[in-house]
């Protein structure tokens, strides 16, 4: 019996992560000597809020202060760069199948380090949000929203997963004692190799469909 399946957004519902890659460039185009730098510490981070990502930049990467008021504007940059082209984005292969599968059966969310509230905006006008019991962002982390899931909804945590995509999502579902699948892009490296704890890896939705299909 499964109680709970939860899923990161980025690259695992939506095939979106290249679009925050760019935005990461653009935003950060000011500074093109430190751009090699920066985009490595994004995507070796994926799974991390953006905000969390502005601190460690400007702190450990350009060493400079970050205002408050400077904050605010990279993080309203960063939302106009990237919703509408999230919008767009195509899903991940099998990922409207197999909601519409299983949402009837298993309780479905959505934790995502994106913010909160341009998460529920994104899944809305994608006209998602009906296969959802719950939708998470940040600033909360990762493994604090699946525990905070857990508790409201009182699931057995050894029942619920977790699918993601990257490290970040697999160290969350550890935190919070739950399983994890992890999905892997096509054409991208594994970066599951030699981790611990993964139930399964996925490259599809299909695949996880035809996984989960099999737990009933």
């Amino acid at each position: 019996m499964i109680n709970a399946i939860i899923f990161d957004f980025d690259g695992v519902l939506v095939e979106s992560v290249d679009i925050k890659t760019q935005a990461f460039k653009n935003l950060f185009s000011f500074a093109p000597n430190h751009i090699n730098d920066i985009i490595e510490y994004h995507k070796v981070n994926t799974g991390i809020s953006r905000f969390e990502k502005f601190r460690h930049i400007y702190s450990s990467i350009l060493h400079e202060n970050l205002s408050d008021d400077r904050f605010r504007e990279l993080s309203e940059k960063f939302s106009s760069l990237v919703i509408d082209a999230v919008v767009a984005a195509p899903c991940v292969p099998g990922a409207g199948r197999f909601l519409k599968r299983f949402s009837g059966s298993i309780p479905l969310y959505v934790i995502s380090a994106t913010p909160e509230e341009e998460l529920r905006e994104i899944i809305m006008r994608r006209q998602m949000g009906h296969f959802f019991r719950g939708i998470y962002g940040s600033p909360a982390k990762k493994a604090d929203n699946i525990s905070t899931l857990i508790k409201k909804e009182h699931a057995n945590p050894k029942r619920t997963i977790y699918i993601g995509d990257a490290i970040n999502d697999l160290n969350a579902a550890l935190q919070a004692g739950v399983r994890f699948i992890g999905r892997i892009r096509p054409g991208v490296p594994n970066p599951f190799i030699d981790c611990e704890g993964i139930e399964k890896i996925i490259r599809d939705l299909d695949e996880l469909s035809q996984y989960i299909g099999g737990l009933l």
